[in-house]
């Protein structure tokens, strides 16, 4: 659920960061064909350069476009290398911070309100309590 929450922040900061990049080339058209610096500020009166403006359209664009991808591809690195969760190998509790460690189940419960029941998994049965294999075996409630 948070790679997934992750993914949409990226998407839409990439929706707003194209719409930024659509905004600069919509102003830079808007400057070649009113001229803003000879009607606001009263500077020499340019002629309107369609070459240049298509030019500078593209470069926009593929800068933008590049800009654009390392976003997304940082954003959702950096949501999934937070989605890590350091667990002790011995007690299994969780890093919240370098000093702070907290127990898993207060973990989960805190952030999933649910409830923790325990039971053995196989492997682990087999591993741990051979005898009660051989039991449940035995019993026919394997």
């Amino acid at each position: 659920m948070e790679q997934h929450t992750t993914n949409l922040i990226a998407k839409k900061v990439c929706w707003y960061e194209s719409a930024a990049i659509l905004f600069v080339i919509v102003l830079s058209w808007f400057d070649e064909i009113l001229d803003i610096p000879h009607v606001l500020l009263g500077g020499v009166a340019t002629p309107i350069n369609w070459r240049e403006s298509i030019f500078e359209s593209i470069v926009i664009a593929i800068v933008g476009g590049l800009i654009i991808r390392h976003t997304y591809k940082l954003l959702t690195r950096i949501g999934y290398l937070e989605s890590i969760l350091p667990v002790c190998a011995s007690c299994r509790q969780i890093r919240m911070d370098p000093a702070f460690w907290n127990d898993i189940k207060q973990f989960v419960q805190e952030r999933a309100a649910n409830e923790f029941t325990h039971g053995i998994c196989p492997d682990c049965i087999e591993k741990y309590y051979p005898e009660l294999q051989q039991k449940a075996a035995a019993n026919g409630t394997e």
